[in-house]
């Protein structure tokens, strides 16, 4: 469904990501880690049509679509749930799922209402009154009313406790294996999203230092955590874990 090939982005022609290649297969869901400023919500942004690419390509469902603007991917089944939510706080939950809702294909509310079943409750509560779980459950669900062929999600966990983030993190699990969503997602709760994702990609300071299957990286902890160090350059190549 998603095909990055060495890709290069950044803002005003500068680089922060560099020759950067990862896939997302329909019904799979893909990790994205690293370190604060590694580059992981400019990879989004690429991917999603807020920034042009500086170099390589992005292909979405087969079709070759870098440098497309964000509005036509969304069209195309780009979905995004931003860091920080990007919620209207005058609106209600029920409001915001309209206004998401209008193309003819859009989820029904029932059907979202079971991926998000603490939604019912909040459907007449405006967007500003909501905790900050519940803010990103309308988050995630505005972007799932559009019945995307691809969610990127950017942080998820940000701001929320751990115990609301355990409850979180399965949803994007059942979006790839209900809807046969492709799904790629930046998190920092490493152990959680490994539980949830079937490979994951690792970025420091702009470059993939580390793939594999979720599995193989939770069999390797110090692997991960020297990634995040920055010191994937003594372990060879050829013993990196690989997809």
């Amino acid at each position: 469904m998603l095909e990055v090939r060495s890709l290069s982005a950044g803002y005003l022609g500068t680089p922060v990501v560099r020759d950067l290649s990862l896939r997302v297969d329909r019904g799979e869901v893909v990790a994205l880690f690293g370190p604060n400023g590694a580059g992981k919500t400019t990879t989004l942004s690429a991917i999603a049509g807020l920034i042009e690419p500086l170099d390589g390509s992005v292909r979405f469902g087969g079709e070759d679509t870098t440098g497309r603007p964000a509005h036509r991917l969304a069209r195309a089944g780009v979905s995004l749930v931003p860091e920080g939510r990007a919620l209207f706080f005058g609106l209600t939950v029920r409001e915001h799922l309209k206004l998401a809702g209008r193309s003819g294909d859009s989820l029904p509310q029932a059907e979202l209402l079971e991926l998000l079943p603490e939604l019912q409750k909040c459907l007449g509560r405006k967007a500003g009154v909501l905790s900050g779980g519940e803010q990103q459950m309308l988050a995630v669900g505005r972007a799932l009313v559009t019945r995307p062929r691809l969610l990127l999600v950017d942080e998820m966990s940000l701001g929320l406790a751990p115990v609301i983030v355990e409850r979180m993190m399965p949803v994007l699990r059942r979006v790839a294996e209900d809807l046969g969503t492709a799904v790629l997602f930046v998190e920092q709760h490493v152990a959680l999203a490994l539980e949830v994702a079937d490979r994951a990609y690792v970025l420091n300071h702009g470059h993939l230092v580390l793939e594999g299957s979720a599995a193989e990286l939770r069999d390797k902890p110090e692997l991960l955590k020297s990634s995040y160090l920055g010191e994937t350059a003594v372990v060879p190549l050829e013993e990196k874990v690989q997809p």
